[in-house]
């Protein structure tokens, strides 16, 4: 049998699709397989990452989890274009409002994402970069948002690599018109930057900072289904 090509995903070369649509929750990759894709086959389960290959409309499609952080879609981006020649990844995930304007449900297409990580020090750049989608991923999915008659905003959001934290600074952040925090979005774009491929992220308002307003984990996993539907529009 032929060896995969890393060590972190089960795959075969010829077993991912050109798209891969990511969530940081493998069961919310599962819920995907078994509602969008057509005759959907597994391809990693390796730590419990879950991917499955399938159709939707007749078009290939992956759909494959992250886990939680940049250092954790780091790895899984980056085998994904480099060693596996993925063109695209989308991430559909959770994000918490710091907008008094998005609301619980609402959607955020990640235009750009400003970070507190170091994943960007490895390049040794004599300033900072600024992470950010594909275009032509972003008007596709702002059109679809507009046909489906989805509430979304299209910007900046703030990947932190925190989830507990001490000094978050989120009014400063709401201050410079960023939307939501989240915790991935800026490894993938730096990571599609650097492999010359496409990325965005589109998150799904799963809590309100300001407010406290909350979802539970299952609703999160399972009902979060509008960013589903822009995500796989783009295939």
């Amino acid at each position: 049998m032929s060896k995969t090509p890393t060590p972190h995903i089960g795959a075969k070369i010829g077993e991912i699709a050109k798209t891969v649509i990511m969530s940081g929750d493998p069961l919310r990759a599962k819920f995907m397989a078994e509602n969008f894709l057509e005759n959907p086959v597994l391809f990693n389960q390796v730590r419990g990452m879950l991917g499955f290959t399938g159709t939707y409309k007749g078009k290939p499609v992956s759909v494959m989890g992250h886990g939680m952080g940049i250092p954790s879609i780091g790895i899984y981006s980056y085998e994904l274009f480099n060693f596996f020649d993925v063109d695209n990844i989308i991430r559909v995930g959770s994000a918490g409002s710091i907008n008094y304007d998005l609301h619980l449900g609402d959607l955020v297409i990640a235009q750009g994402a400003c970070t507190d990580s170091h994943y960007v020090d490895q390049f040794e750049l004599a300033g900072s970069y600024a992470p950010i989608a594909d275009f032509n991923l972003l008007r596709g999915a702002v059109e679809a948002c507009e046909k489906f008659g989805y509430n979304y905003k299209v910007g900046n959001v703030f990947s932190s690599d925190t989830f507990y934290t001490e000094n978050a600074h989120n009014d400063r952040w709401m201050k410079l018109g960023v939307l939501a925090v989240e915790m991935e979005a800026a490894g993938l774009y730096v990571n599609a930057a650097r492999a010359g491929k496409k990325a965005l992220t589109i998150c799904t308002i799963s809590d309100h900072i300001l407010t406290g307003e909350a979802t539970t984990a299952e609703e999160r996993q399972t009902t979060f289904t509008h960013m589903m539907d822009v995500a796989f529009s783009l295939v």
